[in-house]
């Protein structure tokens, strides 16, 4: 499959192995986001019990990916910036999640074509959630709620 094919309808989602493949490269996720020294603060972002984040990001990217729009019925309806409003996320953190997500890919053994398609089309996400999170945490701080001055 070539890369101008992803995207297409379920192309994407079937590339990946469907629900199996997901769960897979979910489960790799979040095993390099407990390795990798580059992704201990978004780690601490997380509960300690990963089962419920894990579940989430594969119902997510099932719709996400052209299958089974599944995180609605189990979860309801996301925004997903929005979801992520309350932490601070920088430029690290973002490059931390997509570098979680490159190694995943790359212990699933994907084609380049299908790990350079996702790593292009999550940038997106990943760099709104950032921007989402630094204009909420400058609203808050400009409000008075909580600004910490270095």
């Amino acid at each position: 499959m070539t890369k101008e094919m992803f995207g297409e309808q379920d192309a994407t989602y079937q590339a990946l192995g469907g629900l199996d493949g997901l769960v897979k490269l979910v489960d790799e996720f979040y095993d390099a986001m407990e390795t990798l020294p580059e992704a201990k603060r978004i780690r601490d972002m997380h509960k300690d019990d990963l089962t419920v984040s894990r579940d989430k990001l594969v119902c997510f990217l099932s719709g996400w990916t052209g299958g089974p729009r599944i995180y609605g019925d189990k979860y309801g309806s996301i925004n997903i910036p929005m979801a992520h409003q309350h932490l601070t996320i920088d430029e690290n953190d973002r490059n931390a999640w997509l570098l979680c997500m490159k190694a995943a890919l790359d212990r699933c053994g994907y084609p380049e074509e299908l790990k350079d398609y996702l790593l292009e089309q999550l940038y997106f996400p990943a760099e709104r959630i950032r921007q989402v999170s630094k204009y909420y945490q400058s609203w808050e701080c400009y409000r008075g709620f909580f600004c910490l001055q270095a």
